[in-house]
């Protein structure tokens, strides 16, 4: 049993008796026997066990008291009597306290024991639960040292560069990510936080597009880099998908405004070509017969629709989330050029029927129309709102620019005087009215307003009117 084990607190009363009663059965058996010998030396038992439980002080009168009774029934000479009190007194005091300090210094050393591992324990846990969290992490995970070697990989970093293959752990990140590499010998002696994008290489030799996250720490053995990388080339691959739908959707928007265009004035043509072909002397004319030819090829060209195509289904878009979006795109435009922007949307917004590219890039337009609007007045502020009808969404953006002067040429497309092609508007009521949308001006006594009516998801349950 260890010294400390038996000095707790449950054991302390009866510990107290315990060298209670030895005190006075030593003294009782001193007293009985003086004549002959003397046993004063066994107070230091009760002496040694009170150690564990009773301040100094106490240990001290305790002591004391021991001395004192040994002293009073010795036999031994009485000119001595002083000196003997004394060394028993020394002896007895210099026992108690010993033997507590040692206790007290086992205790110590037990609850720092019990304290480191706790301590340990709980970094065990901790490490054991970031050993999983980065082995479950579908981001690629690596440690590097200074000279490029791979010190720590997780699955997804294994299954990223080498697949099934050899081990990459022990191999050179060079051979991967080279970036890496160079972060890792250049930032030698401080700590550097990042991120970039860079070529990486499987090792089957597959090149792909990653966005590395990484920082530098320094170890007792050098620099080290610890890096979170994750293959953008998926996601490259269907924003440029995306990119290519939503271009061929505008294309064909704007081939409708040119066909529209080319169609008036083939009527205008076609009208006079009809009345010059009444005159005989243009009935052989050969000039005059290739411009009919013209003109028909033209009126076929003119007349292309802007219809969706049979096979086009349209997906439900969460508006609340696109919203956030736009929040996160035009706010800092904004805030740089001066401009206040009032957010008065309704939580929970219903599912819309929609194209969720097409329909960001109609927010988009909207709002920069806006910023150009308010360019030169002084008070700059756009508004967007929400507002629930029975079987629409509608979200208006609403400004304080120099407003509309003609407002019956808004969405017809190569206005002149407009910004590019002019194009904007009448792009953007085509993408709407292509899943069933629509975009309308609203009158202002001030500024300009905009609303954009989106159909709601059939089945869904409907909020109350906003």
């Amino acid at each position: 049993m260890e010294l400390s084990s038996i000095y707790t607190r449950e054991n302390r009363t009866p510990f107290l008796l315990i060298a209670a009663l030895l005190i006075v059965v030593i003294a009782t058996i001193d007293w009985l026997t003086k004549p002959y010998i003397s046993i004063g030396f066994l107070y230091l038992f009760p002496i040694m066990l009170i150690a564990g439980f009773l301040p100094r002080w106490q240990i001290t009168v305790v002591a004391l008291i021991c001395a004192v009774l040994q002293e009073l029934f010795s036999e031994l000479p009485s000119n001595e009597a002083i000196t003997r009190l004394v060394m028993a007194s020394v002896g007895f005091i210099g026992t108690g306290l010993f033997v507590s300090e040692i206790i007290r210094s086992r205790r110590l050393a037990l609850e720092h024991l019990e304290e480191v591992e706790t301590h340990s324990k709980l970094r065990q846990d901790a490490e054991e639960q970031l050993r999983i969290l980065v082995d479950s992490s579908p981001a690629a995970i690596v440690t590097i040292d200074s000279s490029g070697q791979i010190l720590l990989a997780n699955n997804a970093a294994q299954n990223l560069f080498a697949s099934e293959d050899t081990p990459i752990v022990g191999q050179s990140i060079a051979q991967f990510l080279p970036a890496l590499q160079s972060a890792v010998q250049t930032q030698r002696s401080t700590q550097f936080h990042t991120e970039l994008r860079c070529r990486g290489r499987r090792k089957n030799g597959e090149v792909f597009l990653g966005a590395v996250w990484f920082s530098t720490y320094i170890t007792s053995q050098g620099p080290r880099l610890a890096a979170i990388i994750v293959d953008l080339s998926e996601d490259l691959r269907d924003r440029e998908d995306l990119s290519l739908d939503h271009l061929l959707k505008s294309t064909k928007i704007l081939m409708g405004a040119v066909a529209h265009e080319i169609r008036n004035v083939c009527g205008a043509v076609l009208a006079v070509h009809k009345n010059l072909s009444r005159l005989a002397v243009l009935q052989d004319n050969e000039d005059f017969r290739a411009l009919g030819l013209l003109i028909d090829g033209l009126e076929k060209l003119s007349e292309m629709e802007l219809l969706p195509p049979l096979d086009q289904t349209m997906s439900s878009v969460e508006l609340s989330t696109l919203l956030d979006e736009l929040r996160v795109l035009i706010e800092p435009i904004y805030q740089e050029a001066g401009t206040k922007i009032l957010w008065r949307l309704q939580d929970n917004l219903p599912l819309v029927i929609g194209d969720r590219y097409g329909l960001q890039q109609v927010f988009l337009n909207l709002s920069r129309n806006s910023q150009r609007a308010m360019e030169l007045t002084e008070q700059k502020q756009l508004t967007i709102s929400s507002k629930l009808e029975s079987r629409a969404v509608v979200i208006r953006f609403e400004d304080t620019g120099i407003g509309i002067p003609s407002p019956d040429q808004l969405f017809k497309p190569f206005q002149q005087g407009a910004n590019a092609t002019g194009l904007g508007l009448y792009i953007s009521r085509a993408i709407l009215r292509s899943f069933g949308g629509e975009l309308r001006f609203e009158p202002r006594a001030e500024g300009c307003c905009f609303a954009v009516y989106l159909a709601k998801v059939p089945g869904r349950e409907e909020s109350s009117d906003g």
